[in-house]
């Protein structure tokens, strides 16, 4: 007979951790207790040493689905008179590190319920069990206790309290846990917030709004939806024209897997990720003869963001419509979404005709995830629902506690310590106070969840990022790590690996170390501070400075005058470029005014976008090279010159040659597709070529690549392809974004090389 003492770390608190472990003891004749605190799950356990030891092999083999055991310890204790196992409460406060669980979609059992007459949820909006519903949205505070949540004002009905109290039963101590006696409502109230339907008839009232074409705004999981019927066409350019939204993308929920095939291409990762217990949004290829659905939700685009219900709410409303929705984030052009119910009808009261709320408060907004497949895996869009605030595991162990606020642009940020790196949800582009109050929300929320109090922050080097402003305002020691190394070492971390590498970075926008807009670059990585850069896309103006973003026929004009092409000369190009505007512009470029120098290679996509007449102006960000990557024809095998000057230091890609070779193929009448395949296709062998000087040199073999523009899945797979033929080890981003979404985690990653210096 022994005792042990069992301390378990990971997450395993809401994830159904403490009945499992009192399942085990009771199947093997053990005695003694369980609890959580803010260090993870405690057990006593004591009986027979096989049995003990038994328990230690289930404790990891056996785990819950939700759960992510990290560490077991144990040791020997005095063994103590009892004669039963027990689960104990227990709140204790501490500074150990606390691993949150993630919102988790529906599980299938409590939809079986959901759907069954005679189960007394029964359609209840709001039902869910210990392996499914909100955690993350839903906690003020650790450890995950019902007190601690927006749950705390609903008190257990007598059935959901014997269920909650059950160590056997499936919803013991799921904190959500509630019916229709005890539990939150829905309504459905006008735009004033005058009730036309009462929980009876929400739904049903919402859904008769819908097939009347109305947009509705419907508070979800992390905060609000705007809604509508996504085969009509004049709902949706309705809501495009409320939401100011000109051709960005909308995303659409469908009923179920049948239905998203229907309309989409769906291979297996895709049935996977849409199907799975994180229901993000997937990009999807378009079937060339499928269902129509309203042509505005994604103009110019073949591929549509979809996702399946998440919520019994969701459920619910997909059920009764039977057909897709648009699911779009409830908020205007640049602002966070709306996650509470008085902001939500005060912010959103012009662009919804109804609102379907709840009275279940959501603690902190978490927008949807967006991911695409690579390699059969899934590829990050943007790192959010249902991932946030997972932690990712550093290859390398912080010396402090850190906070790396991020980039301008698709802000995360992370909080870390020891080897844990604790990336927020998307919060957004940092442009204007509102996204800076959701930003410091997050931080406080995410300081108080894991114990870390920063002793230094890591932030881009950028003097006129948001976050960086913010950053020199807290008082504390700071570390910059220059963006486009934090790329590099974001993809790093992402693959757990603290080796030497060569990393390849192309981006639109990042500060260099020379005051210029990097964006095109190949660094060697080593165990040092200052990565090497090694080549670089050869210097352009920027005409207008960050105009040439919204108007990429900037950039494009700007390249052909410095491959001597007159740009007059190119088909349809020449006729739409107005001669005394661009005569205006070269002027002030050659006097350098507002004509910033970047090495950009998201601003090289943009040109042979504009040059092809794919986009001559751009709505929303990365749209060009969207647009060009999608025109590309997969058939043609052509390439054209990106060429590499090794003559000096860092090497150039000179991207000259590759423009005359468009202008002549344009003005020899080659297809557009093959044109853009062509382009592609020669920034790969481009890249390729540095990279394999690169590695002559240094002997390094292990290839990272990074930054917004391999988000490119043409570009990535050629790319990737390429480099392991020729041997290569090549390291995509798995598990965070390759855009600036996932730069904090490489600010953190670089900062643990700069902690002498601060």
């Amino acid at each position: 007979m022994s005792r042990y003492r069992i301390h378990v770390t990971g997450i395993v608190q809401g994830v159904g951790f403490r009945p499992f472990v009192y399942r085990l003891a009771l199947e093997a004749g053990l005695v003694g207790f369980v609890y959580n605190d803010p260090a993870g799950v405690w057990i006593e356990a004591q009986g027979d040493s096989p049995a003990l030891e038994q328990l230690l092999v289930q404790l990891k083999a056996e785990a819950p689905p939700l759960s992510k055991v990290e560490t077991i310890s144990f040791e020997l204790k005095d063994e103590i008179s009892e004669k039963s196992y027990t689960n104990r409460e227990r709140n204790d406060a501490g500074n150990d590190i606390n691993m949150d669980s993630t919102d988790v979609a529906l599980c299938e059992y409590c939809l079986r319920e959901l759907n069954d007459p005679s189960d007394r949820r029964y359609r209840y909006p709001f039902i869910n069990c210990t392996d499914c519903g909100p955690r993350f949205t839903i906690i003020r505070d650790l450890p995950y206790d019902r007190p601690l949540t927006t749950m705390a004002g609903f008190p257990l009905c007598p059935d959901c309290k014997a269920e909650y109290e059950d160590p056997l039963d499936r919803r013991f101590h799921a904190q959500p846990v509630a019916c229709p006696v005890c539990g939150p409502q829905v309504q459905l109230v006008d735009a004033e917030g005058r009730e036309l339907a009462g929980s009876d008839g929400a739904i049903e009232a919402t859904v008769e709004q819908l097939r009347r074409g109305k947009v509705l705004a419907i508070k979800g999981l992390g905060g609000f939806h705007l809604a509508c019927d996504a085969r009509s066409d004049a709902a949706v350019a309705l809501l495009r024209q409320r939401k100011a939204r000109l051709e960005k993308p909308f995303a659409v929920m469908c009923p179920d897997l049948d239905s998203v095939q229907r309309y989409c291409v769906v291979d297996e990762a895709a049935a996977a990720l849409l199907s799975g217990n994180r229901r993000p949004i997937v990009l999807l290829p378009r079937l060339e003869n499928g269902q129509k659905l309203a042509a505005g939700l994604a103009p110019g685009q073949h591929q549509l963001g979809v996702m399946l219900p998440y919520t019994p709410l969701h459920h619910l409303l997909l059920g009764e419509f039977a057909a897709p929705l648009v699911m779009t984030s409830g908020n205007l052009a640049d602002e966070p979404i709306a996650y509470r119910n008085d902001d939500a009808l005060e912010r959103l009261a012009t662009l919804a005709d109804g609102f379907l709320l709840h009275n279940r408060p959501i603690h902190l907004r978490c927008d949807d995830s967006v991911v695409t497949t690579l390699n059969d895996g899934p590829y990050f869009i943007r790192r959010s629902r249902g991932w946030s605030p997972e932690p990712i595991n550093l290859p390398v162990e912080l010396p402090a506690h850190l906070l790396a606020v991020g980039a301008e642009q698709k802000n995360c940020f992370a909080l870390g310590r020891e080897r844990h790196a604790f990336l927020s949800q998307h919060i957004g582009d940092m442009e204007n106070l509102a996204v800076l109050r959701a930003f410091e929300e997050v931080i406080r929320h995410y300081q108080r969840l894991f114990r870390v109090q920063p002793e230094a922050i890591v932030h881009d080097p950028h003097p006129e990022y948001l976050p960086t402003k913010w950053a020199m305002e807290q008082g504390l020691p700071l570390i910059p790590v220059q963006h486009h190394r934090a790329h590099i070492a974001s993809c790093l971390a992402d693959n757990g690996y603290a080796g030497a590498a060569l990393g390849v970075a192309w981006d639109g926008t990042g500060y260099g170390d020379d005051g210029a807009i990097w964006g095109a670059e190949l660094f060697l990585a080593d165990a040092g501070t200052n990565w090497r850069r090694l080549c670089h896309l050869g210097y352009q103006p920027m005409p207008g400075g960050a105009a040439t973003v919204r108007q990429p026929w900037r950039m494009a004009a700007i390249w052909l005058e410095s491959a001597g092409i007159d740009p007059y000369s190119i088909p349809g190009f020449g006729e739409k470029l107005a001669r005394e505007e661009w005569g205006l512009i070269k002027t002030a470029v050659e006097r350098g005014i507002n004509s910033p120098l970047t090495s950009s290679g998201g601003r090289l996509f943009d040109a042979a976008a504009a040059l092809l007449g794919v986009r001559w102006s751009s709505l929303y960000e990365g749209q060009p090279a969207i647009e060009l990557e999608q025109l590309a024809n997969s058939a043609e095998t052509g390439a054209y010159e990106l060429a590499l000057d090794t003559s000096r230091q860092p090497w150039r890609w000179d991207a000259r040659p590759l423009f005359r070779q468009i202008a002549t193929d344009l003005q020899a009448g080659i297809t557009r597709e093959a044109i853009a395949a062509r382009f592609h296709r020669g920034v790969t062998t481009g890249i390729r070529h540095a990279v394999e000087k690169a590695a002559e040199e240094t002997g390094i073999r292990t290839i990272a690549l990074s930054g917004g523009v391999f988000q490119n899945r043409l570009l990535t797979t050629l790319l990737a392809d390429d480099l392991k033929q020729r041997n290569f080890s090549v390291l995509l981003h798995r598990r965070v974004p390759p855009n600036d979404g996932g730069l904090a985690l490489g600010q953190l990653y670089l900062a643990t090389r700069s902690m002498g210096n601060w």
